[in-house]
Protein backbone atom coordinates (compact mmCIF):
# COMPACT_ATOMS: atom_id res chain seq x y z
CA UNK A 1 0.00 0.00 0.00
CA UNK A 2 3.15 2.47 0.89
CA UNK A 3 4.62 1.65 -2.68
CA UNK A 4 1.12 2.39 -4.17
CA UNK A 5 0.52 5.58 -2.16
CA UNK A 6 4.62 6.40 -3.27
CA UNK A 7 3.76 5.88 -6.77
CA UNK A 8 0.49 7.66 -7.19
CA UNK A 9 2.35 10.67 -5.71
CA UNK A 10 4.90 10.77 -8.45
CA UNK A 11 2.20 11.30 -10.65
CA UNK A 12 1.24 14.71 -12.04
CA UNK A 13 -1.74 16.39 -10.39
CA UNK A 14 -3.19 17.32 -14.14
CA UNK A 15 -2.84 13.41 -15.02
CA UNK A 16 -4.72 12.14 -11.48
CA UNK A 17 -7.25 14.64 -11.96
CA UNK A 18 -7.80 12.58 -15.80
CA UNK A 19 -7.65 9.29 -13.64
CA UNK A 20 -10.24 10.31 -11.55
CA UNK A 21 -12.20 12.13 -14.27
CA UNK A 22 -12.41 8.84 -16.37
CA UNK A 23 -13.14 6.37 -13.36
CA UNK A 24 -16.17 8.72 -12.34
CA UNK A 25 -17.38 8.56 -15.65
CA UNK A 26 -17.30 4.42 -16.12
CA UNK A 27 -18.64 4.56 -12.29
CA UNK A 28 -21.85 6.76 -13.42
CA UNK A 29 -22.16 4.99 -16.59
CA UNK A 30 -21.94 0.95 -14.90
CA UNK A 31 -23.46 1.11 -12.10
CA UNK A 32 -25.14 4.73 -11.08
CA UNK A 33 -26.76 3.60 -8.14
CA UNK A 34 -23.47 2.40 -6.61
CA UNK A 35 -21.97 5.25 -7.73
CA UNK A 36 -24.83 7.97 -6.31
CA UNK A 37 -22.91 8.34 -2.77
CA UNK A 38 -19.45 8.53 -4.10
CA UNK A 39 -20.56 11.96 -5.66
CA UNK A 40 -20.33 13.40 -2.11
CA UNK A 41 -16.68 13.54 -2.21
CA UNK A 42 -17.28 16.10 -5.42
CA UNK A 43 -19.29 18.49 -2.66
CA UNK A 44 -16.66 17.85 0.11
CA UNK A 45 -14.32 19.32 -2.65
CA UNK A 46 -15.99 22.22 -3.58
CA UNK A 47 -16.92 22.81 -0.49
CA UNK A 48 -13.46 22.94 1.07
CA UNK A 49 -12.03 25.07 -1.07
CA UNK A 50 -14.58 27.30 -1.47
CA UNK A 51 -13.99 27.52 2.54
CA UNK A 52 -10.56 28.15 2.14
CA UNK A 53 -10.41 30.97 -0.58
CA UNK A 54 -11.80 34.00 1.15
CA UNK A 55 -9.40 33.50 4.38
CA UNK A 56 -6.53 32.27 1.81
CA UNK A 57 -7.38 36.48 -0.24
CA UNK A 58 -7.48 38.29 3.14
CA UNK A 59 -4.09 37.24 5.07
CA UNK A 60 -2.33 36.37 1.05
CA UNK A 61 -3.45 40.39 0.06
CA UNK A 62 -3.01 40.97 3.52
CA UNK A 63 0.64 40.19 3.60
CA UNK A 64 1.83 41.18 0.62
CA UNK A 65 0.88 44.79 0.78
CA UNK A 66 2.27 45.08 4.25
CA UNK A 67 5.37 43.88 3.43
CA UNK A 68 5.25 45.67 0.03
CA UNK A 69 8.75 47.55 -0.77
CA UNK A 70 8.54 50.94 -1.37
CA UNK A 71 9.54 51.68 -4.79
CA UNK A 72 8.69 47.84 -5.70
CA UNK A 73 6.56 47.79 -8.92
CA UNK A 74 3.46 45.51 -9.57
CA UNK A 75 1.86 44.68 -13.02
CA UNK A 76 -1.96 45.58 -11.61
CA UNK A 77 -2.54 48.36 -13.98
CA UNK A 78 -1.45 45.96 -17.13
CA UNK A 79 -3.43 43.25 -15.84
CA UNK A 80 -6.10 45.38 -15.60
CA UNK A 81 -6.22 46.26 -18.85
CA UNK A 82 -5.59 43.28 -20.24
CA UNK A 83 -8.78 41.80 -18.20
CA UNK A 84 -11.21 44.34 -19.39
CA UNK A 85 -9.90 44.27 -23.21
CA UNK A 86 -10.58 40.51 -22.63
CA UNK A 87 -13.71 40.76 -21.53
CA UNK A 88 -14.94 43.42 -24.45
CA UNK A 89 -13.53 41.18 -27.09
CA UNK A 90 -15.33 38.16 -25.54
CA UNK A 91 -18.14 39.87 -25.83
CA UNK A 92 -17.70 40.89 -29.54
CA UNK A 93 -16.68 38.12 -30.78
CA UNK A 94 -20.20 36.16 -29.02
CA UNK A 95 -21.83 39.16 -31.22
CA UNK A 96 -20.20 38.53 -34.65
CA UNK A 97 -20.27 34.97 -34.42
CA UNK A 98 -24.44 35.29 -33.33
CA UNK A 99 -25.13 37.48 -36.62
CA UNK A 100 -22.83 34.26 -38.57
CA UNK A 101 -25.08 31.70 -37.13
CA UNK A 102 -28.21 33.14 -35.92
CA UNK A 103 -30.39 30.58 -33.40
CA UNK A 104 -33.77 30.40 -32.66
CA UNK A 105 -35.07 29.42 -29.30
CA UNK A 106 -38.53 27.07 -27.98
CA UNK A 107 -38.66 29.69 -25.22
CA UNK A 108 -39.75 28.18 -22.04
CA UNK A 109 -40.89 28.53 -18.13
CA UNK A 110 -39.36 31.26 -17.04
CA UNK A 111 -37.14 31.53 -14.16
CA UNK A 112 -40.44 33.27 -12.04
CA UNK A 113 -38.99 32.90 -8.76
CA UNK A 114 -35.19 35.16 -9.49
CA UNK A 115 -35.20 38.34 -10.19
CA UNK A 116 -32.99 40.35 -12.54
CA UNK A 117 -31.45 43.81 -12.18
CA UNK A 118 -33.29 46.75 -13.42
CA UNK A 119 -30.55 48.45 -15.12
CA UNK A 120 -26.43 48.72 -15.65
CA UNK A 121 -26.96 51.42 -12.58
CA UNK A 122 -28.51 48.72 -10.22
CA UNK A 123 -25.42 46.32 -11.17
CA UNK A 124 -22.58 49.04 -10.18
CA UNK A 125 -24.26 49.96 -7.28
CA UNK A 126 -24.07 46.58 -6.12
CA UNK A 127 -20.65 46.60 -7.13
CA UNK A 128 -20.13 49.23 -5.09
CA UNK A 129 -21.97 48.05 -1.86
CA UNK A 130 -19.74 44.76 -2.04
CA UNK A 131 -16.42 46.99 -1.73
CA UNK A 132 -18.17 48.52 1.57
CA UNK A 133 -19.41 45.51 2.91
CA UNK A 134 -18.96 44.08 6.66
CA UNK A 135 -15.75 42.79 6.44
CA UNK A 136 -17.03 39.47 8.25
CA UNK A 137 -20.09 39.34 6.39
CA UNK A 138 -18.13 39.46 3.57
CA UNK A 139 -15.96 36.55 4.43
CA UNK A 140 -18.87 34.36 5.54
CA UNK A 141 -20.83 35.34 1.37
CA UNK A 142 -17.41 34.92 0.16
CA UNK A 143 -17.69 38.31 -1.79
CA UNK A 144 -14.13 39.07 -2.87
CA UNK A 145 -14.39 42.60 -3.85
CA UNK A 146 -15.45 43.16 0.11
CA UNK A 147 -12.69 40.78 0.84
CA UNK A 148 -9.71 42.49 -1.43
CA UNK A 149 -11.17 46.00 -0.02
CA UNK A 150 -10.40 45.19 3.43
CA UNK A 151 -7.07 42.77 3.41
CA UNK A 152 -5.78 46.16 1.11
CA UNK A 153 -6.89 48.77 3.37
CA UNK A 154 -5.10 46.35 6.26
CA UNK A 155 -2.53 45.42 4.37
CA UNK A 156 -1.49 49.86 4.02
CA UNK A 157 -2.08 50.25 7.76
CA UNK A 158 0.24 47.49 8.41
CA UNK A 159 2.91 48.77 6.35
CA UNK A 160 4.30 51.17 9.49
CA UNK A 161 3.87 48.08 11.97
CA UNK A 162 6.88 46.43 13.71
CA UNK A 163 8.35 43.39 11.70
CA UNK A 164 7.14 40.98 13.87
CA UNK A 165 3.67 42.16 13.20
CA UNK A 166 4.34 41.77 9.77
CA UNK A 167 5.77 38.29 10.50
CA UNK A 168 3.04 36.50 12.41
CA UNK A 169 0.47 38.03 9.42
CA UNK A 170 3.03 36.07 7.00
CA UNK A 171 3.46 33.10 9.13
CA UNK A 172 -0.60 32.84 9.12
CA UNK A 173 -0.36 33.43 5.18
CA UNK A 174 1.87 30.96 4.63
CA UNK A 175 -0.39 28.31 6.82
CA UNK A 176 -3.57 28.84 4.63
CA UNK A 177 -1.45 28.05 2.05
CA UNK A 178 -0.06 25.13 3.06
CA UNK A 179 -3.65 24.32 3.51
CA UNK A 180 -4.52 24.86 0.06
CA UNK A 181 -1.94 22.43 -0.88
CA UNK A 182 -3.15 19.69 1.31
CA UNK A 183 -7.01 20.77 -0.22
CA UNK A 184 -5.82 20.29 -3.80
CA UNK A 185 -4.18 17.06 -3.29
CA UNK A 186 -7.49 15.38 -2.85
CA UNK A 187 -8.58 17.34 -6.30
CA UNK A 188 -8.53 13.64 -8.38
CA UNK A 189 -11.11 12.61 -5.63
CA UNK A 190 -13.16 15.66 -5.92
CA UNK A 191 -13.37 16.14 -9.58
CA UNK A 192 -14.55 12.16 -9.63
CA UNK A 193 -17.03 12.71 -7.29
CA UNK A 194 -18.05 15.58 -9.24
CA UNK A 195 -18.26 13.93 -12.67
CA UNK A 196 -20.67 10.93 -10.99
CA UNK A 197 -23.14 13.69 -9.82
CA UNK A 198 -23.29 15.46 -12.87
CA UNK A 199 -24.00 12.54 -15.05
CA UNK A 200 -26.59 10.95 -12.63
CA UNK A 201 -28.31 13.91 -11.54
CA UNK A 202 -28.72 15.78 -15.33
CA UNK A 203 -27.52 13.14 -17.68
CA UNK A 204 -27.23 14.49 -21.74
CA UNK A 205 -30.82 13.98 -23.03
CA UNK A 206 -31.97 17.67 -21.55
CA UNK A 207 -29.25 19.19 -23.83
CA UNK A 208 -30.03 17.71 -27.05
CA UNK A 209 -33.22 19.66 -27.95
CA UNK A 210 -30.50 22.66 -27.65
CA UNK A 211 -28.12 21.48 -29.65
CA UNK A 212 -27.57 24.66 -32.07
CA UNK A 213 -27.37 26.74 -29.37
CA UNK A 214 -24.93 25.01 -27.44
CA UNK A 215 -22.48 24.56 -30.89
CA UNK A 216 -22.74 28.36 -31.11
CA UNK A 217 -21.87 29.19 -27.01
CA UNK A 218 -19.55 26.67 -26.66
CA UNK A 219 -18.27 27.73 -30.44
CA UNK A 220 -18.07 31.21 -28.90
CA UNK A 221 -15.97 30.49 -25.64
CA UNK A 222 -13.61 27.96 -27.26
CA UNK A 223 -12.94 30.80 -29.97
CA UNK A 224 -12.20 33.02 -27.57
CA UNK A 225 -10.25 30.53 -25.50
CA UNK A 226 -8.35 29.13 -28.41
CA UNK A 227 -8.05 32.06 -30.94
CA UNK A 228 -8.89 35.60 -29.63
CA UNK A 229 -6.49 35.15 -26.10
CA UNK A 230 -3.46 33.59 -27.83
CA UNK A 231 -3.56 37.22 -30.02
CA UNK A 232 -3.71 38.66 -27.26
CA UNK A 233 -1.02 36.99 -25.63
CA UNK A 234 1.23 37.37 -28.23
CA UNK A 235 0.51 41.05 -29.17
CA UNK A 236 1.78 41.48 -25.71
CA UNK A 237 5.32 38.98 -25.71
CA UNK A 238 5.63 38.51 -29.84
CA UNK A 239 6.31 34.76 -28.70
CA UNK A 240 4.28 31.44 -29.35
CA UNK A 241 1.25 32.05 -26.93
CA UNK A 242 0.06 28.05 -27.19
CA UNK A 243 2.39 26.71 -24.59
CA UNK A 244 1.26 29.29 -21.51
CA UNK A 245 -2.35 29.10 -22.86
CA UNK A 246 -2.43 25.13 -23.16
CA UNK A 247 -1.01 25.13 -19.58
CA UNK A 248 -3.54 27.68 -18.14
CA UNK A 249 -6.59 25.65 -19.21
CA UNK A 250 -4.95 22.06 -17.91
CA UNK A 251 -3.80 23.09 -15.08
CA UNK A 252 -6.84 25.64 -14.23
CA UNK A 253 -9.76 25.28 -16.74
CA UNK A 254 -10.18 21.56 -16.14
CA UNK A 255 -10.40 21.80 -12.64
CA UNK A 256 -12.64 25.46 -12.66
CA UNK A 257 -14.44 23.38 -15.03
CA UNK A 258 -15.88 20.81 -12.95
CA UNK A 259 -16.19 23.28 -9.49
CA UNK A 260 -18.23 25.67 -11.64
CA UNK A 261 -16.84 28.32 -9.46
CA UNK A 262 -14.09 30.65 -10.26
CA UNK A 263 -14.04 31.43 -6.35
CA UNK A 264 -13.23 28.00 -5.98
CA UNK A 265 -10.91 27.96 -8.41
CA UNK A 266 -8.77 30.88 -6.51
CA UNK A 267 -6.57 28.45 -4.45
CA UNK A 268 -5.97 26.51 -7.82
CA UNK A 269 -4.79 29.33 -9.50
CA UNK A 270 -2.87 30.94 -7.06
CA UNK A 271 -0.59 27.69 -6.98
CA UNK A 272 -0.60 27.94 -10.54
CA UNK A 273 1.02 31.15 -10.78
CA UNK A 274 3.44 30.42 -7.97
CA UNK A 275 4.94 27.54 -10.28
CA UNK A 276 5.23 29.81 -13.09
CA UNK A 277 7.07 31.92 -10.91
CA UNK A 278 5.06 34.90 -10.77
CA UNK A 279 5.25 37.89 -8.53
CA UNK A 280 3.41 37.62 -5.39
CA UNK A 281 2.71 40.54 -4.93
CA UNK A 282 0.52 40.68 -8.03
CA UNK A 283 -1.02 37.52 -8.52
CA UNK A 284 -1.93 37.59 -4.87
CA UNK A 285 -4.74 40.38 -6.01
CA UNK A 286 -4.76 39.83 -9.56
CA UNK A 287 -6.45 36.34 -8.97
CA UNK A 288 -9.05 37.34 -6.55
CA UNK A 289 -9.94 40.61 -8.49
CA UNK A 290 -9.87 38.35 -11.96
CA UNK A 291 -12.68 35.98 -10.12
CA UNK A 292 -14.77 39.04 -9.97
CA UNK A 293 -13.90 41.14 -13.17
CA UNK A 294 -12.62 38.71 -15.30
CA UNK A 295 -15.56 37.28 -17.11
CA UNK A 296 -15.32 36.84 -20.75
CA UNK A 297 -16.78 33.61 -20.59
CA UNK A 298 -19.98 35.64 -19.27
CA UNK A 299 -20.15 38.00 -21.52
CA UNK A 300 -20.17 35.64 -23.92
CA UNK A 301 -23.06 33.97 -22.30
CA UNK A 302 -25.21 37.51 -21.85
CA UNK A 303 -24.61 38.18 -25.81
CA UNK A 304 -25.48 34.69 -27.53
CA UNK A 305 -28.43 34.43 -25.63
CA UNK A 306 -29.69 38.11 -26.08
CA UNK A 307 -29.71 37.83 -29.40
CA UNK A 308 -31.16 34.26 -29.62
CA UNK A 309 -34.09 36.15 -28.19
CA UNK A 310 -33.48 38.71 -30.47
CA UNK A 311 -33.41 36.44 -33.67
CA UNK A 312 -36.31 34.64 -32.09
CA UNK A 313 -38.53 37.54 -32.14
CA UNK A 314 -37.42 38.97 -35.34
CA UNK A 315 -36.23 42.25 -34.28
CA UNK A 316 -33.54 43.75 -36.41
CA UNK A 317 -30.20 44.98 -35.07
CA UNK A 318 -28.07 47.74 -36.66
CA UNK A 319 -23.93 47.54 -36.20
CA UNK A 320 -23.78 50.55 -33.92
CA UNK A 321 -26.70 48.42 -31.65
CA UNK A 322 -24.11 45.70 -31.62
CA UNK A 323 -21.54 47.33 -30.89
CA UNK A 324 -23.17 48.90 -27.69
CA UNK A 325 -24.30 45.40 -26.36
CA UNK A 326 -20.82 44.07 -26.56
CA UNK A 327 -19.66 46.90 -24.51
CA UNK A 328 -23.05 46.58 -22.14
CA UNK A 329 -22.38 42.71 -22.03
CA UNK A 330 -18.89 43.03 -21.02
CA UNK A 331 -19.63 45.57 -18.23
CA UNK A 332 -22.65 43.72 -16.69
CA UNK A 333 -19.80 40.55 -16.95
CA UNK A 334 -17.86 42.12 -14.96
CA UNK A 335 -20.83 42.89 -12.20
CA UNK A 336 -21.88 39.27 -12.71
CA UNK A 337 -20.47 38.49 -9.45
CA UNK A 338 -22.14 40.82 -7.60
CA UNK A 339 -25.56 39.51 -8.71
CA UNK A 340 -27.15 36.39 -7.23
CA UNK A 341 -27.70 34.00 -10.51
CA UNK A 342 -24.82 34.90 -12.79
CA UNK A 343 -24.41 36.02 -15.81
CA UNK A 344 -27.65 34.32 -16.82
CA UNK A 345 -29.76 36.61 -14.70
CA UNK A 346 -27.98 39.67 -16.21
CA UNK A 347 -29.68 38.71 -19.53
CA UNK A 348 -33.20 41.01 -18.85
CA UNK A 349 -30.79 44.15 -18.78
CA UNK A 350 -29.23 43.18 -22.19
CA UNK A 351 -32.63 41.98 -23.47
CA UNK A 352 -33.92 45.63 -22.29
CA UNK A 353 -31.84 47.25 -24.84
CA UNK A 354 -33.86 45.95 -27.62
CA UNK A 355 -36.90 46.69 -25.74
CA UNK A 356 -37.75 43.01 -25.07
CA UNK A 357 -40.32 42.59 -21.82
CA UNK A 358 -39.34 41.12 -18.92
CA UNK A 359 -41.31 38.23 -18.76
CA UNK A 360 -40.12 36.98 -22.24
CA UNK A 361 -36.35 37.58 -20.72
CA UNK A 362 -36.83 35.49 -17.91
CA UNK A 363 -38.06 32.86 -20.43
CA UNK A 364 -34.54 32.89 -22.18
CA UNK A 365 -32.96 33.05 -18.34
CA UNK A 366 -35.09 29.93 -18.06
CA UNK A 367 -33.46 28.36 -21.24
CA UNK A 368 -30.18 28.89 -19.73
CA UNK A 369 -30.68 27.41 -17.02
CA UNK A 370 -31.63 23.75 -18.99
CA UNK A 371 -28.08 24.32 -20.40
CA UNK A 372 -26.51 25.24 -17.55
CA UNK A 373 -24.84 22.11 -16.66
CA UNK A 374 -22.71 22.73 -19.63
CA UNK A 375 -22.59 26.49 -20.43
CA UNK A 376 -22.14 27.09 -16.41
CA UNK A 377 -19.07 24.89 -16.63
CA UNK A 378 -17.15 26.34 -19.68
CA UNK A 379 -18.19 29.57 -19.16
CA UNK A 380 -16.18 28.95 -15.16
CA UNK A 381 -13.40 27.80 -17.05
CA UNK A 382 -12.69 30.04 -19.85
CA UNK A 383 -12.61 33.03 -17.02
CA UNK A 384 -11.05 31.17 -14.23
CA UNK A 385 -7.79 29.47 -16.73
CA UNK A 386 -8.05 33.42 -18.31
CA UNK A 387 -7.16 34.86 -14.85
CA UNK A 388 -3.63 32.69 -14.88
CA UNK A 389 -3.26 33.69 -18.51
CA UNK A 390 -3.32 37.09 -18.21
CA UNK A 391 -1.31 37.59 -14.95
CA UNK A 392 1.27 35.54 -16.37
CA UNK A 393 1.45 37.59 -19.56
CA UNK A 394 1.67 40.89 -17.90
CA UNK A 395 4.36 39.74 -15.64
CA UNK A 396 6.35 38.26 -18.67
CA UNK A 397 5.94 41.44 -20.74
CA UNK A 398 7.00 43.55 -17.39
CA UNK A 399 10.29 40.87 -17.80
CA UNK A 400 10.92 41.53 -21.45
CA UNK A 401 11.13 45.48 -20.45
CA UNK A 402 13.31 44.86 -18.07
CA UNK A 403 15.89 43.31 -20.38
CA UNK A 404 15.30 39.67 -19.07
CA UNK A 405 15.19 36.45 -21.04
CA UNK A 406 11.42 34.80 -20.84
CA UNK A 407 10.38 32.19 -23.11
CA UNK A 408 7.13 30.71 -22.95
CA UNK A 409 8.28 27.91 -25.20
CA UNK A 410 9.38 25.82 -22.52
CA UNK A 411 6.80 26.26 -20.13
CA UNK A 412 5.52 22.73 -19.45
Amino acid sequence: MKNLMKKWNQISLVKQIFIGLIIGIIMSVTIPEVAKPVAILGSLFVGALKAIAPVLVLFLVMSAIAQHKSGQQTNMKSVIILYLLGTFLAGLIAVIVSFMFPVGLTLTKGATELTAPGGVTEVLKQLLLNIVDNPVKALYNANYIGILAWAILLGLTLKNAPETSKTMISNFSDSVSKMVTWVIKFAPLGIMGLVIESITTNGIESLLSYGKLLVVLLGCMLLVALVVNPIIVYIALRQNPYPLVFKCIKESGITAFFTRSSAANIPVNMRLCENLGLDKDTYSVSIPLGATINMGGAAVTISVLTLAAVHTLGIQVDIPTAIILSVLSAICACGASGVAGGSLLLIPLACSLFGIQADVAMQVVGVGFIIGVLQDSFETALNSSTDVLFTATAEYKKQLKEGKKVSIDKIA
